[in-house]
């Protein structure tokens, strides 16, 4: 039996951007190099606004088996960008029968872009864009959230997961990506302690990076 990641639909848009990811990769180098001064989220996601900065395809079925498996009300993601990690997340909540993925982004054109996407792979229907910096739209987010993907700018994973943790009950999955990333630190020390409520390990989810996977343990 066909999943939807296997539809005609959501496969050729998945290759469409994969291969317009390693299109950029030259440029994005060059652009990473240009971040190293001090920026406003503002400043860094017009910086960002042209790139893809996707979650791997390996990492993109494991988000789907995730939650096909945890089989979430809600799941959230802090970071769409073009919307290829949405698509992995949505994909499987369309398999479960139920569900919704809200999602985060702060870029105009990305937020355009995605829309487009998502209409085209028909999973537009399970999909909240929020518009906007996350740490003000994801206030208003109504009900509890089963899943969370963070995968924005790693200084704010933190904030976020904080903002998020009063709609956590225990059992709930939270995903980080690009773990190795120099400033993802205190991110890991909070979760990677056990006082603070989760039960944490590393995936090494690609050759050069991993996700950390930290489960809520307790309310």
């Amino acid at each position: 039996m066909a999943n939807t990641l296997q539809d005609s639909r959501v496969a050729t848009a998945l290759n469409r951007m994969y291969t317009e990811t390693k299109n950029q990769m030259s440029l994005l180098r060059d652009k990473v190099g240009e971040l190293g001064r001090p920026m406003t989220t503002a400043e860094r996601t017009e910086a960002m606004s042209e790139f893809y900065i996707p979650v791997t395809p390996e990492a993109g079925r494991l988000l789907y088996a995730l939650v096909r498996a945890a089989r979430p009300a809600t799941v959230v993601e802090f970071g769409m960008s073009f919307g290829i990690s949405a698509i992995h997340l949505a994909s499987a909540v369309r398999d479960n029968g139920s569900g919704r993925v809200v999602t985060t982004e702060l870029s105009a054109s990305k937020i355009a872009a995605a829309k487009q996407t998502f209409a085209e792979t028909g999973l537009d229907d399970v999909i909240t864009i929020l518009e906007g910096d996350a740490l003000t739209t994801l206030e208003g987010l109504d009900g509890p959230v089963d899943f969370v993907l963070l995968d924005g700018w790693k200084d704010l994973y933190l904030p976020v997961l904080k903002l998020l943790e009063p709609r956590l009950s225990a059992g709930v999955l939270v995903v980080a990506d690009n773990a190795s990333a120099p400033d993802m630190q205190p991110y890991l020390d909070y979760v990677r302690d056990p006082d603070n409520g989760y039960v944490s390990f590393n995936f090494p989810a690609r050759e050069s990076d991993s996700m950390e996977l930290s489960c809520r343990a307790s309310d």
